[in-house]
């Protein structure tokens, strides 16, 4: 019993038509109008990513031209001579040319050699060469003067997948077509055609997870479709096309999302730990939760969701998990999620990257209350922060409602007007006036040792009222210090610097002591622009120090360049040998005896 060769989806339904191209309308449509028209160029230039339909396209456009009987749609009859030539592989005046396998510059010339012959019982002699970019240098310039001036019967369909590596005389010569990569739903809709045509059951899910796998290349996906038809016993189901393909499943991450949510890091790493069981990778896992991100992230706003490519089904998953999850965890973990992918090949302790990552993910919801609420906390005896009780955290109120309880406290008739019941009868005056106004309440933390402040304070931040009970806090403290302590942490400060190795700054500190210009001010004097360079890094930390020794913020120490005071001191090779020189005449003589010269 004979048995039929198995073809392969790639090649059994690969278009024939433009009608039949998937998702390349725009390039079909004009195809078709210039065919109609008569407005063929003479080179063409299909380029794109693998798979998208480019040597397809100019295997129609090479027999829709010269079609003896061109419909109206501007599609080939496919019945006329040269229409069944081309079909059947014979025709004489469509020329296919693999340049990947034959790029030398003889191969261009032969083909040069088959241009000056005109084509057999039809108008134009068309000539396919695939992956164009593959030619030499020098097979590019023998083939430049053919394809600025053919002869007007012969039209050139090149076709690359590497557009950047064709030298630009070549591309000036040619009408340029870029090829998209197929949407997802285009794919999978194709997919579902071919599986209706043979028979075979199918879910949706499970086709658009073999196109987004695709990642836009149809002939990728229709080897994919033919495998998971074979694994499947011709059941394309989500589940055999995620064992298949070794795809993370979506409720791997709509599960690990929601522990997120909740806070749950050891149920986090469990799951992390089963999908490493399972023989993913973590980069691949950390990718995948980017991406899981970002799809719930477009699903917040109903103009983005049209960049959401799944499914309907789990379209819906999003759609209900974006609701649970705010932009700003979304955001933080996105962040998160892209520095672990950036650092994961670089780390050594690779899991430890994204465990590490997860748990930043957990406590993301913890960080946003804490500063939302910072003083929901406060710090314990032991030093550990407390979370107060939620009686002792005073929720803010708007000015609007501080300036009425201000007008109740001052004026106990207002007081009585606004705290009466509205059904109660009126009563005296008097009555509010001999019960005193309840104060408005301001939280303080206890440990600080602060008093609360009176009620013309209420309007006050508790910036303001920390700094005026403690000057420190505000930076105007003036305790009294002897020029003998002041002494005492000047030279303190050069012995940290004399510690720290600085010695340009050391020089500066124990050559000139500063002197005393106004009350709790100083100058030093510098000898040069570097030096005072040099004081001007480092003042913010010597005021620093002398302000927390000396308990005095009003001490100021400025650096002032004395010409007059400051001696000159020689630096450079030349400044020295001048020096020298003056002093003994014979460095000059014997300088220009051997005319030498510095380095």
């Amino acid at each position: 019993m004979a048995v039929d060769n198995f073809i392969v989806s790639a090649r059994k339904y690969r278009p024939v038509t433009f009608e039949s191209v998937v998702g390349q309308q725009h390039i079909t449509n004009t195809l078709k109008n210039a065919i109609k028209n008569n407005q063929l160029a003479q080179a063409f230039l299909f380029c794109g990513p693998r798979g998208v339909g480019k040597t397809t396209c100019a295997r129609i456009l090479a027999k829709t031209i010269n079609c003896e009987n061109l419909q109206p749609n501007g599609e080939a009859c496919g019945v006329c001579a040269s229409c069944l030539s081309f079909q059947n592989g014979n025709s004489f005046n469509v020329h296919e040319l693999d340049a990947a396998s034959n790029n030398s510059v003889d191969d261009i010339r032969s083909l040069i050699e088959q241009v000056r012959i005109p084509p057999q019982a039809v108008r134009y002699k068309i000539y396919i060469i695939d992956e164009v970019h593959m030619l030499s240098q020098a097979a590019f310039n023998a083939f430049l003067k053919t394809l600025e001036e053919p002869p007007h019967y012969a039209i050139f369909i090149l076709a690359t997948t590497e557009k950047h590596k064709i030298l630009p005389t070549i591309l000036s010569r040619c009408q340029i077509f870029d090829f998209n990569r197929i949407r997802v739903e285009d794919m999978a809709h194709h997919l579902a055609a071919i599986a209706k045509k043979e028979n075979i059951s199918y879910e949706n899910d499970g086709l658009h997870i073999i196109a987004q796998k695709a990642d836009g290349g149809l002939r990728d996906a229709l080897s994919m479709f033919d495998q998971i038809v074979s694994f499947s016993g011709g059941n394309v189901t989500y589940r055999s096309v995620i064992d298949n393909l070794n795809i993370l499943d979506y409720d791997y991450y709509f599960t690990i999302t929601d522990r997120l949510l909740n806070e749950d890091n050891a149920k986090s790493l469990l799951l992390f730990d089963e999908i490493l069981g399972r023989g993913f990778d973590g980069a691949h896992f950390i990718s995948g939760l980017s991406d899981h991100f970002r799809n719930l992230l477009v699903s917040k706003d109903q103009s983005t969701l049209k960049l959401l490519e799944v499914s309907e089904g789990i379209k819906a998953k999003y759609l209900q998990q974006s609701q649970a999850s705010s932009v700003s965890f979304l955001l933080s973990a996105l962040n998160i999620a892209n520095q672990c992918d950036i650092n994961y090949k670089l780390s050594k302790n690779q899991r430890l990257q994204v465990e590490l990552a997860l748990l930043k993910m957990c406590n993301l919801q913890s960080v946003f209350n804490l500063a939302a609420n910072p003083l929901a906390t406060m710090p314990a005896p032991d030093g550990q922060l407390k979370k107060k009780p939620d009686s002792a955290v005073i929720r803010e109120e708007s000015p609007q409602k501080v300036e009425e309880k201000v007008a109740l406290a001052s004026d106990p008739q207002v007081a009585y007007q606004a705290t009466k019941p509205q059904s109660a009868p009126a009563t005296p005056v008097t009555t509010a006036v001999s019960a005193p106004a309840e104060k408005p309440k301001i939280f303080m933390p206890a440990a600080s040792g602060l008093s609360i402040p009176s009620l013309k304070d209420v309007r006050k931040t508790r910036e303001e009222v920390m700094e005026e009970e403690d000057p420190y806090i505000k930076g105007t403290a003036k305790d009294d210090y002897t020029p003998d302590q002041f002494s005492k942490a000047w030279s303190d400060f050069a012995a940290q610097l004399k510690a720290d190795g600085k010695k340009n700054a050391l020089t500066i500190f124990i050559s000139n002591p500063p002197k005393l210009t106004g009350p709790h001010i100083y100058e030093i004097i510098v000898e040069n622009k570097v030096q005072e360079s040099t004081f001007r890094d480092e003042r913010p930390n010597l005021l620093n120090f002398l302000r927390t020794t000396l308990r005095n913020f009003n001490i100021e120490v400025t650096a002032r360049i004395d010409e007059k005071e400051v001696v000159k001191r020689p630096y450079t090779a030349i400044e020295k040998f001048q020096y020298m020189a003056q002093k003994n005449p014979a460095m000059m003589d014997l300088k220009n005896k051997f005319n030498l010269d510095f380095d």
